[in-house]
């Protein structure tokens, strides 16, 4: 990130900025149009409304978690005609949840998914579901923040429309960045969108790409840091990247379970990048993280929304290794004893 800057309407800058993308569409496994604008993971729940949808287009999404909800709510506040498949927190939406949705909604244009709902540490099965979403033909849009280059998402292949991430995840680089993926039926649906936006526009957007450029300022520093992280998943690759995280996933829910702590999601959708469990008798999910952080140095997270001191959530996503989770798991296991005694 600390690269002297380059002027970003020059060559050098479009140069960069079209090797990066070209790179970030090989590890998406895509074709479609990669798109890069400055913001959170969460601005690509709106660009996906206002962008592939109409005021009052009926669709339906699969709420497994805190972010599933925030991805409904968008759509409602933006104007979509929001239809709801309720899962209880901890479980996975199944493709038998969603012909269920989808034969009691059969209007709906476009289906909304969560691949990986961070705030469970539980990972949908995405390929499947698209797959139903896919033969109702509906659209297939996905927030993919905590699941994109750390689990296996392969983009054409599942027949995905529009996938969502943010830089701060298994990208590896500070928070800043929304990443979009964009199908040929997602530029259909584009071309017919009532909406209008000017910051959001992908249309604007595609277009400045076509030239290595992007339609406004671009934060170039946190480029930087997204060039160096795709360079080190290329150095790497991205399927042993894949494979990486579900050794240090499994192994950081067997060293929860040999402290004798449940976990939250079951075995069969149990996230490889965040790992929930609840907190033993008589303590509190922020005691936990707060001893951590304090005495061990270790960060990781309480839960959110209603489970918000319910649940412990350590997230192992990007620049993590075997050693990690042993130094957390230890940390964990000595919190614990100080703060049972």
């Amino acid at each position: 990130m600390q690269r002297p800057m380059i002027p970003h309407r020059g060559k050098e800058f479009r140069t960069f900025n079209s090797s990066l993308l070209e790179r970030l569409r090989a590890i998406h496994k895509t074709t479609g149009d990669v798109l890069v604008w400055p913001g959170s993971g969460s601005a690509g729940w709106e660009i996906a409304i206002v962008n592939l949808l109409s005021q009052g287009d009926p669709v339906l999404i699969a709420v497994t978690g805190d972010f599933g909800e925030r991805f409904a709510r968008t759509a409602a506040v933006l104007g979509a005609d929001v239809r709801r498949i309720d899962i209880p927190w901890g479980e996975a939406v199944t493709v038998d949840d969603l012909r269920a949705g989808l034969k009691a909604n059969p209007e709906v244009v476009a289906v909304l998914l969560t691949h990986n709902e961070t705030s469970t540490g539980v990972t949908n099965p995405l390929a499947e579901l698209a797959a139903v979403a896919r033969a109702h033909g509906a659209l297939v849009l996905v927030d993919a923040v905590s699941s994109a280059a750390g689990l296996p998402l392969e983009t054409d292949a599942w027949g995905l429309d529009f996938v969502l991430s943010g830089s701060q995840k298994a990208w590896m680089c500070p928070p800043g960045l929304v990443i979009v993926i964009a199908s040929e039926k997602a530029w259909q649906a584009q071309a017919k969108s009532a909406y209008r936006s000017y910051f959001w526009n992908m249309k604007k957007a595609r277009d400045a790409a076509a030239d290595g450029s992007t339609p406004t300022t671009p934060p170039l520093t946190l480029l930087y840091a997204l060039d160096a992280a795709v360079a080190m998943i290329e150095d790497e690759s991205i399927e042993r990247v894949w494979e990486r995280h579900a050794r240090i996933g499994e192994s950081t829910r067997s060293g929860i379970a040999a402290l004798g702590l449940q976990l939250l999601p079951s075995e069969a959708y149990a996230s490889n990048t965040v790992t929930a469990f609840f907190p033993p008798d008589g303590l509190r999910a922020r005691q936990i993280v707060d001893h951590l952080k304090q005495e061990h140095g270790v960060t990781v997270a309480a839960g959110q929304g209603h489970m918000a001191d319910a649940i412990v959530r350590i997230g192992h996503m990007g620049w993590v290794d075997d050693e990690d989770v042993v130094v957390c798991v230890d940390a964990l296991r000595h919190t614990l004893e100080q703060l049972i005694d």
